[in-house]
């Protein structure tokens, strides 16, 4: 009787899926994984992490712009080469953090980041965190504004706001969005694109558009087929129009901008983190802001003007949102001046189980 022996093949490298995010990790990271004590601010843009080995690690964030050319970004891993060890990361809000092993690098470094790169370095603490945005006219199918443009001249009103980290109750996080569509997401401070109309169809053009996509995107099933002249388009039902836009980013041809109405408004307390009171989506603060570039004069001086009454009234580590359902939208209006509009109403289909009908509402 013979026995037979399997030969056992080598399995290869692994080629699909997240790769194994340690491998990236600064290695006094990865060697106190787990097993940090506790983190300090040193001063606004700098912390330290003490793990229970009594080891340091030092983190100094920058703001940066987002959209920057190849040699912007080699300058940055340049300064990261010399001065913190090749080690850095980009955060989810846009701004950079160089983790450091010696103390001694960290004055050189800002100074490097200052310098060369024209980066403020802050952003820490009960700051403005960078400001995270859409991709705007650079490289958005649907945009009605530009996010890149107008986060540069916020940030501009806003710089002192950024550099210390004690001026606020709590860190405010801003978002800005190019179009009602919103990609960027939650934040306690959102400046969004609003339409005021349902888009404009052009008939000679929506033979190149995949029609039952375009029908199928609108969230509102407000777009449904037509024939007209022997030939299948599309028509919009303006009663069900949300004005969104998503159907114009399926067919171009359904333009839905308008730079004589388009506006921006500005939406207050949206939270990810379950921190306290729990996840929350944003409400509308004020609406019917001029759509001004190149510097959105009007949007800057309305963001100034919440913060301000936010910094009088609000209490310690109390997030924007929060600070608005303690006093309640009344006085928010009152502190800030910003008109109460029919707009500020929720009138959609299910406005019956908000907050906003409910018998404890706060305006």
């Amino acid at each position: 009787m013979t026995t037979a022996t399997t030969k056992v093949r080598k399995k290869g490298p692994r080629d699909n899926g997240a790769p194994d995010y340690k491998q990236n990790l600064h290695p006094l990271m990865v060697k106190n994984y787990g097993t940090w004590a506790y983190h300090e601010f040193v001063k606004p843009g700098v912390l330290v992490y003490v793990a229970e080995s009594g080891d340091k690690l030092w983190v100094v964030r920058a703001g940066s712009p987002r959209t920057m050319s190849v040699d912007k970004v080699r300058k940055i891993c340049d300064i990261a080469d010399r001065y913190a060890e090749g080690y850095l990361r980009f955060t989810s809000r846009a701004n950079l953090e160089f983790s450091l092993a010696k103390e001694a690098n960290i004055e050189p470094l800002i100074k490097a980041v200052n310098k060369e790169l024209g980066f403020p370095v802050g952003g820490t603490g009960h700051s403005i965190s960078n400001v995270t945005h859409t991709q705007g006219w650079l490289h958005c199918n649907l945009p009605g504004t530009d996010a890149a443009g107008s986060v540069k001249a916020l940030m501009d009103e806003l710089f002192e706001e950024f550099v210390n980290d004690d001026k606020l109750p709590m860190r405010v996080k801003i978002a800005a969005s190019c179009c009602q569509i919103n990609c960027g997401g939650q934040a306690d401070l959102s400046i969004n694109l609003q339409h005021h109309h349902p888009p404009r169809i052009k008939p000679e053009g929506v033979g190149i558009c995949e029609l039952p996509k375009v029908v199928a995107i609108c969230p509102a099933a407000a777009i449904r087929p037509r024939a007209k002249d022997g030939t299948t388009t599309l028509e919009v039902v303006d009663e069900k129009c949300m004005y969104c836009g998503a159907c114009h980013g399926q067919c171009p041809t359904m333009e839905i901008r308008d730079s004589e109405t388009d506006t921006l408004s500005i939406w207050l307390g949206g939270k990810t983190s379950s921190t306290r009171k729990g996840p929350a989506f944003m409400r509308l603060a004020v609406w019917g802001l001029p759509n001004n570039p190149p510097r959105w004069p009007e949007v800057g001086e309305a963001v100034k003007k919440i913060l301000s009454a936010y910094k009088q009234t609000g209490r310690k580590f109390e997030r924007l949102g929060e600070w608005v359902e303690r006093i309640g939208w009344k006085k928010f209006f009152e502190l800030t001046g910003f008109p109460f509009t029919k707009y500020h109403i929720d009138t959609t289909e299910m406005a019956r189980s908000t907050f906003n009908t409910s018998a404890q509402v706060r305006l």
